[in-house]
């Protein structure tokens, strides 16, 4: 493969890793809220109307952000009715054909997710709740999630199209 390959590979997974990593400790920022939720409304009697939605934000960005690292990692769901039966090459093979797919997904769906984020910004869109919080936030994340996702399943192509010749990204 190509030394800019190899280059793009490490810069990718290295960036996923960092922001995975750093989105793992979302999951404290999360239970911190619902930890200060239930104390306000059950001890305190004082129910705080942001906490729940404030959850469900940071659970959205743990999930969105760490979907590279996930990926990366090879943590992610996959249905291998099969595929635990080939070899590592065979597997490559499958898996450079099916990124494919996955890189027309992501592609349509970062898409979508700037348009949604255009909007957002252009309409000043906001949760229709109580709360009443700006969308442009969630959506400027889900962009970035998104992006990283896509450059992953890029840099993955590349590991399994290297695999699959039998080949050394190193």
């Amino acid at each position: 493969m190509p030394r800019f390959v190899a280059l793009y590979v490490k810069h990718i997974d290295n960036l996923s890793t960092r922001f995975g990593r750093l989105a793992m400790y979302g999951i404290f920022l999360m239970i911190g809220t619902l930890l200060l939720s239930a104390i306000t409304r059950n001890v305190l009697n004082i129910p705080l109307s942001w906490c729940i939605e404030m959850a469900q934000f940071t659970m959205t960005a743990y999930y969105i952000v760490g979907g590279a690292y996930s990926m990366q990692m090879g943590d992610h769901v996959r249905m291998d009715l099969l595929y635990d039966r080939y070899s590592e090459k065979t597997k490559a093979r499958i898996d450079t054909y099916t990124s494919i797919f996955l890189v027309f997904y992501l592609v349509c769906l970062l898409i979508g997710s700037i348009s949604s984020t255009m909007y957002a910004i252009e309409y000043d869109q906001r949760k229709f709740s109580q709360w009443n919080p700006s969308m442009i936030p969630i959506k400027v994340i889900m962009v970035f999630g998104i992006t990283l996702m896509l450059l992953q399943s890029i840099s993955m192509f590349f590991k399994d199209l290297a695999k699959s010749k039998g080949i050394s990204l190193s």
